[in-house]
């Protein structure tokens, strides 16, 4: 099934949200002021209350995606990006997790912004469909987001 299109904006009803919800984002975060463990602590409540509001099995996803990348990238940050729980390094967006239910894809998306560090040669993929995580798939995220969040050489 595809998102419901309105044609005369372009958008799907959906993607319209997305962008309310980065629009709210935008503005809490300025309201937050230059308090980072504050701004912090604010995310990951944002990233868990989004976890906690969405439908399973991108839910049970979700929270293991969060656990994972908190234990094997400690440096990056729990924040919300267009709705979306994300992870950032320096206030730049790293990673992201998309639930198939957001855009009613049939999978849902691990994605890596053009901050993570995870070139390779003149083409490397992006964004991963996730339909199920078993141990093999948690150890390639695992491995992934180690590089993603890694310094630049």
């Amino acid at each position: 099934m595809s998102p419901k299109k309105d044609t005369s904006r372009g958008f799907t009803d959906e993607e319209r949200a997305a962008v309310k919800e980065r629009a709210k984002e935008l503005r809490a975060e300025s309201g937050r002021g230059s308090r980072a463990k504050r701004n912090e602590a604010d995310g990951e409540s944002d990233v868990l209350a989004k976890i906690a509001a969405m439908a399973e099995p991108d839910r049970a996803m979700a929270t293991r995606l969060h656990a994972i990348i908190k234990a094997s990238a400690p440096a990056l940050s729990p924040k919300t990006w267009y709705g979306m729980p994300a992870y950032a390094k320096d206030g730049n967006v790293v990673c992201f997790f998309q639930g198939a239910h957001k855009f009613k894809t049939r999978y849902a998306t691990l994605g890596f912004s053009d901050k993570a560090n995870l070139d390779e040669a003149a083409m490397w993929p992006t964004a991963f469909a996730l339909k199920t995580l078993t141990a093999a798939e948690e150890a390639r995220i695992v491995a992934l987001v180690k590089k993603a969040a890694s310094s630049r050489n």
